[in-house]
């Protein structure tokens, strides 16, 4: 589990595809290693990955085709800049909001534009996740956890501020920008417990 709260920007140093898959190597030199271990998990982009290689400012990864397939990883290329987040320790507090790093799909950004000293991104989302997304809820974009203003039909608006812009890729998004966007894990549960009866 992660809580959207990104701890540190990296790039893509090595991106190998293969027949079914991809090995990505992240160059790191602001995330902070000490307490990860191989095996341990890395969301990378809102993507959760098992670290197989550790070195001193970088780290390796393995990434499925099915990952490949529901997110942006297809479209990465070396020298990308990518958002980090360990994952969730249980005496950690939850500045964000919960979130797998399993990402549900991919949504594209329709418009943005200033609001004051903050930016507003209308963010369309594919149609089977829209139920999901609910006025003042959480989703996560390229694993930054966020607050939905308001949602019309399809289209959901995010309100960024400038702090978020800075320390994340997010102030690179512009229209027709592609970004992973998991939904609130909660509402996907309840839709499962509710069809179960």
């Amino acid at each position: 589990m992660f809580t959207g709260i990104i701890q540190a920007l990296g790039s893509i140093k090595t991106k190998l595809a293969y027949d079914k898959g991809a090995v990505f190597s992240f160059s790191a030199p602001d995330f902070d290693f000490s307490s990860i271990a191989i095996g341990d998990s890395i969301a990378v982009n809102g993507v959760c990955l098992t670290a197989v290689e550790i070195g001193g400012d970088f780290f390796k990864a393995d990434v499925s085709q099915e990952t490949i397939n529901c997110t942006i990883f297809s479209e990465l290329e070396e020298g990308d800049t990518v958002n980090l987040e360990k994952a969730l320790r249980l005496n950690q507090g939850i500045d964000g909001h919960l979130v797998s790093g399993h990402v549900d799909g991919v949504a594209q950004v329709s418009d943005s534009f200033s609001e004051g000293e903050s930016t507003r991104f209308k963010i369309s989302a594919p149609d089977n996740l829209v139920k999901y997304i609910a006025k003042k809820g959480s989703v996560c974009i390229n694993g930054v956890s966020l607050t939905v203003n308001e949602i019309q039909a399809n289209v959901f608006d995010l309100n960024i501020v400038p702090h978020t812009l800075a320390v994340t890729t997010l102030g690179t998004l512009k229209k027709g920008s592609r970004v992973n966007l998991e939904v609130d894990i909660i509402a996907r549960h309840l839709e499962q417990l509710l069809q179960s009866k």
